[in-house]
């Protein structure tokens, strides 16, 4: 059975033409349509070309955007207790070690992002099952695993996104909030555009931002001309 879309959706469809828009007109128009009466995040997403299926294909980073997300995330910092006045010090709202692994196994997850000390990650492994799933394991990829506690707190409160390739090819990743100036949230899209455009693996032939698509929570998306971002200029 088809799904029905309510009359809301339909009306900002009818706003949409057939032509890819550039960022800089796409992002005020999907502010435009917006309909929920929540502050929806703004979402993109990005078609590459790549096969993730091949290790030497698959593409994942972090990016501070300039402008945040509009949310502070709840940061958990898994350490031993030398590292616990920096990590507080630096904006950490939950701070521990073995007892933050228990508190977890017994299912608590109160928290957004994971920080931790190589040394702590014999045990954090135990939560693969658990935080895995969810996008919270921390790597050392990610800069979520380090001895700078400090620094990786800052930039998750900042507004530090990861981002990786799903196994259709496909990155989604948020870039604001919907009540965001236009400029700054063009701004944190084209700076996390140019994130996954130097994170190209080597192995990735022909065209690779195949195609780009921005959105509210709730709304339609609106197709974006990919042509600069598959060139060096952006």
């Amino acid at each position: 059975m088809a799904h029905k879309r309510g009359k809301k959706y339909q009306s900002a469809i009818g706003q949409l033409r057939p032509e890819p828009y550039s960022l800089e007109e796409a992002v005020p128009l999907v502010q435009k349509m917006k309909f929920a009466k929540f502050d929806e995040t703004i979402e993109l997403h990005l078609r590459l070309g790549v096969d993730p299926k091949h290790a030497d294909q698959m593409v994942r980073g972090t990016v501070v955007l300039p402008n945040g997300l509009g949310k502070s995330k709840r940061v958990l910092v898994i350490a031993g207790p030398d590292k616990y006045k920096e990590a507080e010090e630096a904006g950490a709202d939950f701070v521990g070690g073995e007892d933050m692994v228990q508190k977890i196994q017994g299912g608590w997850l109160d928290f957004d992002a994971v920080i931790a000390t190589p040394d702590m990650m014999r045990s954090v492994g135990r939560l693969g099952k658990v935080l895995g799933p969810r996008g919270l394991m921390p790597n050392p990829k990610t800069g979520t695993v380090t001895m700078e506690v400090g620094k990786a707190v800052r930039e998750v409160k900042a507004g530090k996104v990861e981002f990786r390739v799903d196994k259709t090819g496909i990155i989604h990743a948020p870039v604001g909030k919907s009540s965001f100036e236009a400029p700054k949230l063009v701004e944190n899209a084209l700076t996390l555009i140019q994130a996954v455009v130097r994170a190209k693996p080597a192995a990735a032939k022909g065209k690779y931002v195949r195609s780009a698509t921005i959105c509210s929570t709730m709304g339609p998306g609106v197709s974006l001309d990919v042509t600069p971002f598959n060139t060096r200029a952006i």
